[in-house]
């Protein structure tokens, strides 16, 4: 009686196929997302040529400026990640921690549901840095709050300075929050135990839900738990990763402020523009549409507006906005994507004592 084998009717064993499918499965990913963006660009393109008519000359010193200071903003991303990472005792070179800000963000800028995209692939990438499972979710969620939290405090200190709402003690606020979340964090981080009642209740509630024992699946989020002891956040990282969440959207809304001076010579209130931007990058984040286009822009716009600034001025800085921080930043971050589907080497350094070391090979991006 003859055997057949796994080898005689696929081909092979299982884990050369599924190695044989992945460069398929990569270019079938990299072939859907141009097609994808080439939908966008032509159901787009009448509002583009509009809004670049509107678009004068704009003046290069200023231009110039207002590029580097989004790319900065970008780098301040990247640098509050890599600080978050160091917690964890896991070291990433800075160019990777960038290129995956840039790859993220274009995700979750460009794909309809870009957030959930996004996520995914911030995920795939900190495992491939060298992150456990619970690390790697430890750092996107807390990387999510410390930019919103961020965006909160620029907001209010934008406010506070034009004169307007909120009053200090409101900025205080905010403030002392941020500090409670950051010490929470570094509660659970250095006490997972602490984090284990909470996380047995709600997994009781979800087995009786499901119609399963109150205990099932609690040793694996026992695990997951136990692994956020790897994550120490110390007072120092914890404090150079909020300073460069502030930086990142302080700059992004330099860039606005320095379009407004490349198209105009007239005088502009900064805190008016800095203000609009908090209110626009408010409304993109409830809107489905990617990128917030639309949305963002008229946000923007009336903002600028509100400030003083006049009509054909308020669209011409917005235009040259959003070509620097959605058409150059998105076009590179989609180059990095597509770098980072090429399959590399490269080492991870984890501390596994204070005094030892070793280094993990991983696949990894460039």
């Amino acid at each position: 009686m003859s055997v057949t084998s796994p080898a005689d009717t696929d081909g092979g064993p299982p884990a050369v196929n599924r190695r044989r499918a992945r460069p398929w499965m990569r270019r079938g990913a990299v072939t859907a997302v141009i097609l994808l963006l080439a939908v966008e660009l032509v159901v787009g393109w009448p509002a583009l040529t509009s809004a670049l008519s509107q678009l004068r000359a704009p003046h290069v010193g200023w231009l110039v400026c207002a590029i580097a200071a989004e790319l900065i903003a970008m780098g301040a991303y990247g640098r509050m990640q890599q600080f978050l990472l160091l917690s964890t005792g896991l070291r990433v070179p800075i160019h990777r921690n960038v290129a995956l800000a840039y790859a993220a963000h274009s995700l979750n800028e460009t794909l309809p549901g870009g957030p959930a995209f996004s996520t995914r692939f911030n995920y795939q990438q900190l495992r491939r840095f060298g992150a456990t499972p619970a690390v790697a979710a430890w750092c996107i969620a807390l990387s999510g709050i410390l930019s919103t939290t961020a965006l909160a405090l620029v907001t209010a200190a934008g406010a506070l300075a034009s004169d307007g709402t909120p009053q200090w003690y409101s900025l205080a606020g905010l403030v002392v929050a941020f500090g409670l979340i950051v010490a929470g964090v570094h509660q659970v981080t250095r006490r997972p135990a602490i984090a284990e009642p909470a996380t047995r209740m709600v997994l009781a509630r979800a087995n009786r839900w499901r119609g399963r024992p109150a205990e099932q699946g609690i040793e694996q989020v026992r695990a997951f738990v136990g692994q956020l002891g790897a994550a120490r956040l110390t007072a120092g990282h914890g404090a150079a990763a909020a300073t460069f969440a502030i930086l990142n959207w302080a700059l992004d809304a330099v860039c606005l402020w320095l379009c407004v001076r490349a198209v105009t010579g007239d005088p502009i209130d900064a805190t008016q523009v800095l203000l609009a931007f908090c209110a626009a990058m408010a409304a993109g984040t409830v809107t489905i549409v990617p990128g917030g286009l639309g949305i963002v822009d008229s946000a923007l716009i009336l903002g600028l507006l509100a400030g003083g600034i006049d009509t054909a001025t308020a669209i011409a800085a917005v235009v040259l906005y959003r070509i620097i921080s959605f058409g150059f930043i998105i076009g590179a971050g989609w180059v990095a994507w597509l770098l980072m589907q090429r399959p590399c080497r490269g080492a991870a350094t984890i501390p596994t004592h204070p005094v030892a070391e070793h280094t993990v090979t991983r696949r990894c991006p460039r």
